[in-house]
């Protein structure tokens, strides 16, 4: 009984007068939810009304729905005056709509959906069933270069916030019945549309049903961005390793598909979540492989380096200062003693103040205005700095030491590779002011086991390092020609562990 008096609330009732009455209960104190009536047939005698929301409907949009339903009554049933409810019932009927955007719905809450979608839902007299128009017509950011993935050769265009626009970017690009796209609604006031993506038989099978099986428990989670899908489905919440990588670059998404890997889409964000995110692949940026060979292995391998010198260079600095001076040389070692005479604190406590500082000056860059930011950035920690050393709160070298660390995190191509150095830096720079060198190597210890133990929709995190697999090293600490990674098997280590 329960189940046939949901399925009878949801129906759509024939009497008009009771589906204005209940748009009208569910769009209470709406005030962008528009009605409007019509009247057709002999002496105008028969009524219906349409429901669109006026603030994602333009109203070309709504014009042309007007003319096409118009035009198409008259050509197939006959003059508009002379239309009965039953002309209009039978022919819809019979033919169901021939427009692409438009279609026959006999949910309630499936046309509720379509109004807050960008549709226009119309109700005739005598009838069970409405006719959805895609009316939508929401001005959005055109498709431009992408901010935070600039490069100096390449294609220029990234994503935007339409789902559709960036769907259609990736095909273009990849023009292939192998490459599936699959969609899923999240949330239950949200509704955001997701969609997911993959290369068929280039994708490892049960890395797939692994992401298939949690994408579907997100069903009820209201989704605002791509980020809130990679906190919902990653394997280590807690984990400062990203498990993930994002891009705005169409092109990069399409290189990972071609890689075997997962991308996700979400309508309303422009990032581009691509599953799953291995260590050594958030040293890859898509310019890598428009270079020539040789320029591109220099540059990779000076970002394992920078990756490296963010780390560990304050806690080394810590380490060397506090318990092994015996290993700087004695002219640099006098240079930071001078540099050092009349500084109040203990390194450990002024490399912290610095990395403070330098974290605050690098947030307020961030989230001030474009303008006034880079100014901030700039010109404040050139000012502290210098006030610092005057003050004599700060020494030189330790200045240097923090802006070397600041730079070398830059250079890294993902953003979230360089949250995790900056989280883990302040642990081993603990360890090193506790225990000196050998604090050090257990702290890096301990990052090593963590991320040997860390899976990604069930494959691990440092592949193709741990487990080994030195063939896939062509495209790991180099960039091998692209004739040799152009001619190598897709995701031959994917699969390989997946084995194992």
């Amino acid at each position: 009984m329960n189940q046939k008096s949901e399925n009878g609330m949801n129906s759509i009732s024939p009497n008009l007068l009771d589906n204005q009455q209940r748009i009208e209960d569910i769009f209470a104190n709406c005030g962008d939810i528009s009605i409007l009536h019509w009247r057709y047939g002999p002496e105008l005698t028969y009524t219906a009304f349409s429901v669109y929301c006026n603030t994602l409907v333009q109203a070309k949009q709504l014009n042309y729905m007007k003319e096409s339903l118009q035009d198409l009554v008259t050509h197939e049933v006959g003059p508009a005056t002379m239309v009965t409810p039953e002309d209009v019932i039978s022919f819809f009927n019979r033919h169901g709509v021939s427009a692409q955007s438009a279609s026959l719905l006999e949910n309630f809450d499936r046309a509720v959906t379509d109004i807050l979608n960008g549709h226009v839902v119309i109700f005739f007299n005598q009838w069970n069933k409405v006719i959805s128009y895609r009316a939508i017509g929401i001005e959005g950011r055109q498709v431009a270069e992408p901010v935070t993935e600039a490069v100096v050769q390449g294609p220029r265009e990234g994503t935007v916030e339409s789902l559709e626009k960036n769907i259609g970017l990736l095909r273009l690009r990849l023009k292939s019945p192998r490459f599936k796209i699959e969609f899923i609604t999240a949330g239950e006031e949200t509704k955001t549309k997701i969609a997911f993506g993959y290369l068929e038989k280039s994708v490892n099978p049960e890395t797939l049903d692994e992401f298939k099986k949690r994408i579907a428990n997100i069903d009820k989670e209201e989704v605002l961005e791509t980020s809130y899908i990679e906190g919902l489905i990653e394997d280590s919440t807690y984990s400062p390793f990203p498990q993930f990588r994002y891009t705005e670059r169409p092109d990069a998404a399409v290189a990972s598909l071609l890689e075997g890997k997962i991308v996700v889409l979400v309508q309303g964000t422009g990032s581009i979540l691509i599953c799953p995110g291995l260590f050594t692949e958030f040293f890859h940026s898509s310019e890598d492989y428009y270079q020539r060979t040789i320029f591109a292995t220099a540059i990779r391998q000076l970002r394992i380096g920078a990756f490296l010198l963010a780390l560990t260079l304050p806690s080394i600095y810590i380490a060397l200062s506090t318990f092994h001076p015996e290993l700087i040389p004695s002219v640099l070692l006098l240079a930071i003693l001078n540099t050092r005479e009349g500084v109040p604190f203990p390194t450990f406590v002024e490399a912290v103040l610095m990395e403070v500082l330098f974290e605050l000056l690098r947030e307020a860059g961030i989230r001030l205005p474009r303008p006034v930011g880079s100014a901030v950035s700039i010109v404040g920690a050139l000012v502290i700095g210098d006030a610092a050393i005057n003050a004599g709160i700060a020494s030189p070298i330790m200045v240097v030491i923090v802006a070397m660390t600041g730079i070398a995190s830059f250079s890294i191509p993902q953003y979230s590779i360089g949250i995790a150095l900056r989280i883990l830096r302040v642990p081993l720079m603990l360890l090193a002011a506790v225990l000196g060198g050998f604090g050090i190597l257990m702290g890096l210890l301990w990052i090593l086991l963590h991320m040997t133990s860390l899976r990604v929709l069930g494959q691990p995190y440092l592949t193709p390092l741990a487990p080994l697999h030195p063939r896939q090293w062509r495209d790991v600490f180099i960039r091998a020609s692209l004739k040799t990674l152009l001619r190598a098997p897709r995701n031959r280590h994917l699969h390989k562990t997946s084995k194992n």
